[in-house]
């Protein structure tokens, strides 16, 4: 599995992501040799790993048992996102993953389906090998219940041009921000930190992650596919309306009555919508909220005890939440 160059910066945390991904490599490897090929392939495309990241990172306040439990639990968030993306893409009927085929794209939608259903499995594994208590396998399986909530709530807001600011936040809440929120609260759980740091990670977790989902809805109007390594303009197009678009909307709806045509939208149709989001200054907007979360990410980080991670988990949300692609 391929390291990304975001961590060559960062020696220390990229020999731990090393061991981390050599975790999730033995653990998706199954008698099934099409399925293994086909997740290899998918864990080798790259990923920047973020999440058992900010899970090892928060970690160092404290003190982890054993770094097996500690590599584990960071493969299983990884394992699990992994999971989210690849149903992602069966619904969505993408072709393109980290600038590779997708894997219902390679392989059809049968293995995919398999491919997502197995990870949640290898998930719950790496979980029961590792958790210490009862109460941290309940609290996984009520993190996995809201993201899947989260994905729920975008399903049922699909071509609905009424959505509401409230409504996309709460739904990317679970979405994308949860599984953040959860990586830095476990990290500091697992290392049996104080209660303040917890409290200071489950906050830092939570605006990361609503930072960069709306970064990332806004860079799907603003970047190419080479840059961003996946497909374009697909949220509009699969009915998934996002915070530009949302803002832009309540500036003029008539001049997004286009959306009525729901699934039957066509290229120039798209590209109206995406001239009117400009015109209304809905990218603008977004950018802003992103920010806004991005300044209260970086303040609770500061009030971390002064250490090495508490440095590069500064730096390394200045880079994501400030990113071009």
């Amino acid at each position: 599995m391929a390291i990304h160059p975001l961590w060559n910066k960062y020696p220390t945390m990229q020999e731990q992501l090393i061991e981390t991904q050599k975790v999730m490599n033995k653990s998706v490897k199954i008698r099934n040799k099409e399925m293994t090929e086909a997740l290899q392939l998918f864990f080798e495309a790259g990923g920047k790993l973020l999440r058992p990241a900010y899970f090892l990172l928060f970690s160092s306040f404290g003190h982890v048992p054993n770094n097996k439990i500690k590599y584990q639990m960071a493969a299983s968030l990884e394992i699990l996102h992994a999971a989210t993306l690849i149903h992602d893409d069966i619904i969505d009927d993408s072709p393109i993953r980290r600038d590779c085929p997708s894997i219902q794209a390679a392989y059809g939608k049968d293995i995919a389906v398999y491919a997502g259903d197995f990870l949640f499995t290898v998930y719950f594994q790496l979980l029961a090998n590792s958790s210490q208590t009862t109460e941290a396998l309940e609290s996984n399986a009520l993190n996995m219940k809201r993201i899947l909530v989260g994905e729920l709530d975008q399903m049922h807001l699909r071509h609905n041009s009424r959505i509401s600011i409230k409504q996309y936040l709460q739904h990317i809440k679970g979405k994308t921000a949860q599984l953040f929120q959860f990586s830095c609260y476990q990290g500091t759980q697992v290392a049996n930190t104080s209660l303040r740091v917890q409290i200071l990670a489950q906050r830092i977790g939570y605006q990361i992650g609503m930072a960069f989902q709306i970064l990332d809805d806004v860079l799907d109007f603003t970047s190419t596919e080479a840059e961003l390594h996946k497909p374009i303009l697909e949220d509009i197009r699969n009915g998934n309306y996002t915070l530009p678009l949302i803002y832009a909307m309540a500036e003029n709806r008539d001049a997004f009555m286009i959306l009525e045509k729901g699934p039957e939208l066509t290229d120039d149709d798209i590209q109206l919508v995406v001239a009117n989001i400009n015109r209304y200054h809905g990218l603008e907007k977004a950018q802003k909220l992103a920010t806004r979360y991005t300044d209260k990410a970086l303040a609770d980080i500061a009030k971390l005890p002064d250490t090495l991670e508490r440095q590069i988990l500064t730096e390394l949300t200045e880079r994501l939440l400030n990113r071009q692609d």
